[in-house]
């Protein structure tokens, strides 16, 4: 490759870096030689000359997100081995030509060693999703190779960047099919021999919450024979589970009008009119819901968006999930069971549980601790970096 803009590493700041955290923090450099563009690949060395990493530069806090701490001579390559390892690792989780699952995540930004990537899979179509310009411009290419490694199984690769990067990038960012010829913007795909249909154009996220496909089993597990809620329920997915595990009645609610005919629509992709009449959708505002609703649930499940995107939020967000946790704990008979989650970020384990903790100290109930959750395996996080550790949940039973 042509020489590089190198970001020298201040001294004191060096051991993070070869401690293998992915990200280099504009504090952390000393000077640059060479100029450097959102996006650039820059080379990051120690101030006696050792190289460090190489990675994408950012203009924002985190100035590089790094793609490899050892020399690279061939992006094109470096593409190539992250998706050949992400791919074999996906088979050896059994996720490849499973007929009983066949959506899944193939590639988690940091934890698959390509900061600020998201790739997953429905069906026969991948949607990328990039959170950098500096991944934005190699998408096509990434897709290119996608569709050598995959070979006939994969049909069309979709990108829905534009509402993931800067400002100024979605100005000139546009979804849109990279490769495949347009058909539909959905699919019908399987989890666990359940039926969803996906809109990765208008859903959110890449269309589907992938990382709650263990948790959902689980739910549905402990769901059989309870009247349950699904609070924030987007398409459904614990609402699908609970009433296939035998449920007695389900109730789902989210504040989005389109997640609930979503919710509806899965239900009756996988139920007869006799199973559908037990399930009930409300669209409103969860809180409000929770405050009016009878006390007779017997399993609810709190999954909401991330309340805090950022460190100063965080003090707020922990007080929302004080409240939401009170509130749904106040709405569970005895011997029910709480599924609650975070999917923040910026609050950790420890931060989380705390709010909780503070929840049900006010409830005045007995509650204990049956589970702890997290996302499963398709969602790796690479040990060096805990940051990407996102979703934290527990499983309560309250008395």
């Amino acid at each position: 490759m042509a020489m590089l803009p190198r970001a020298i590493i201040h001294r004191k700041k060096v051991d993070a870096v070869q401690r293998f955290h992915p990200w280099i923090f504009s504090g952390a450099i000393a000077k640059m030689q060479g100029n450097a563009s959102d996006g650039d690949l820059v080379e990051a060395y120690s101030e006696d000359g050792k190289f460090l990493a190489i990675g994408l530069w950012g203009m924002g806090s985190i100035a590089i997100k790094v793609l490899s701490f050892q020399p690279v001579s061939s992006m094109q390559s470096l593409w190539r081995d992250r998706l050949s390892q992400a791919f074999i690792l996906r088979q050896q989780l059994g996720l490849i030509d499973n007929l009983d699952t066949n959506c899944y995540r193939l590639i988690n930004s940091e934890g698959d060693g390509l900061a600020g990537l998201i790739i997953d899979i429905y069906g026969s179509t991948a949607v990328l999703q990039c959170h950098s310009v500096g991944i934005y411009r190699h998408r096509q290419e990434i897709a290119e190779i996608l569709l050598d490694i995959y070979g006939d199984r994969l049909q069309a690769v979709y990108d829905k960047s534009a509402s993931t990067l800067s400002r100024k990038a979605q100005s000139q960012s546009q979804d849109g099919l990279l490769i495949g010829e347009k058909s539909n913007d959905s699919a019908e795909v399987w989890e666990y021999g359940h039926r969803f249909i996906v809109d990765w154009e208008r859903g959110q996220k890449t269309g589907f919450f992938l990382d709650q496909r263990e948790n959902r089993r689980l739910f549905g597990r402990y769901a059989k024979g309870r009247k349950v809620l699904n609070t924030f329920c987007y398409s459904g997915g614990f609402s699908v589970y609970a009433l296939a595990a035998g449920a007695k009645q389900v109730h789902s609610i989210d504040s989005s009008v389109k997640a609930m005919e979503w919710t509806d629509r899965n239900i009756a992709a996988n139920f007869d009119a006799d199973r559908q009449s037990l399930h009930q959708s409300f669209a409103g505002d969860v809180f409000d819901f929770l405050k009016q609703c009878d006390d007779d649930y017997e399993a609810i499940v709190l999954d909401p968006p991330a309340f805090a995107k950022s460190l100063s939020a965080r003090h707020s967000a922990m007080q929302a999930y004080r409240r939401l946790n009170l509130q749904a704990m106040s709405r569970l008979k005895s011997g029910g069971l709480l599924f609650t989650f975070s999917c923040s970020q910026v609050v950790n384990v420890e931060n989380f549980t705390g709010a909780v903790t503070a929840a049900a100290i006010e409830s005045g109930r007995t509650i204990r601790i049956l589970e702890h959750l997290t996302h499963p395996p398709d969602h790796p996080t690479s040990i060096f970096h805990p940051e990407g550790a996102y979703l934290k949940g527990l499983v309560l039973s309250v008395i």
